[in-house]
């Protein structure tokens, strides 16, 4: 499932930034964040997906962890089944960034939409892109697509782009953790 390939970059920008910026539990264990220095290398893994080099200095990972809060809020309120609430987190967040599009064509690609933040800071640079591909996502049939796992000790959240949008798991671990305590279950009570 492609939204299309800005929307698709941003919004899986999106998930990479509340796993990585918010503590929880990940694949059965807890997920404390990271120091200062690996957040930085993680952040820049995350948000380079977008096919840009970025660098994120110290200062930024406390805006970053901001946007990181506020995009987990609208995940959580769609795996939760309340898209009034998430569409209204994704709209402060909107509000918040000054979002606005901008056509812009690079790379070799055809022109697209870009959105950008009317601030400078890193919150607004991202936080404006990630919260409008939240909206072109949250305003189609395609809401479902965003998720939290499901799997137990783990919170991570994910962008189903498979064919048939059944996903359930942050990843092919936290799925067979899953399986293989269910065929452990089935084998203890058979």
């Amino acid at each position: 499932m492609n939204f299309n390939s800005h929307t698709d970059a941003v919004v899986q920008a999106a998930a990479g930034l509340v796993n990585v910026f918010t503590a929880g539990e990940r694949r059965g264990r807890p997920y404390p964040l990271p120091p200062a220095a690996e957040l930085r290398v993680l952040a820049a893994e995350v948000l380079g997906t977008t096919g840009r080099g970025v660098r994120v200095s110290e200062a930024e990972l406390a805006e970053l962890a901001a946007v990181a809060r506020d995009l987990r809020a609208v995940f959580e309120a769609i795996t939760a089944g309340d898209v009034d609430t998430a569409a209204a987190q994704v709209n402060a967040l909107l509000e918040g960034t000054q979002a606005r599009p901008h056509l812009d064509r690079h790379d070799g690609e055809p022109w697209h939409v870009h959105f950008h933040g009317a601030g400078d800071s890193i919150a607004d640079l991202w936080g404006a892109p990630c919260a409008t591909g939240l909206a072109v996502v949250i305003g189609s049939e395609m809401q479902d697509r965003l998720g939290v796992c499901t799997a137990p000790h783990c919170d991570r959240v994910y962008v189903d782009t498979s064919r048939n949008g059944t996903r359930r798991f942050c990843s092919t671990a936290c799925q067979n953790r899953v399986k293989a305590a269910a065929f452990r279950a089935r084998a203890d009570t058979g």
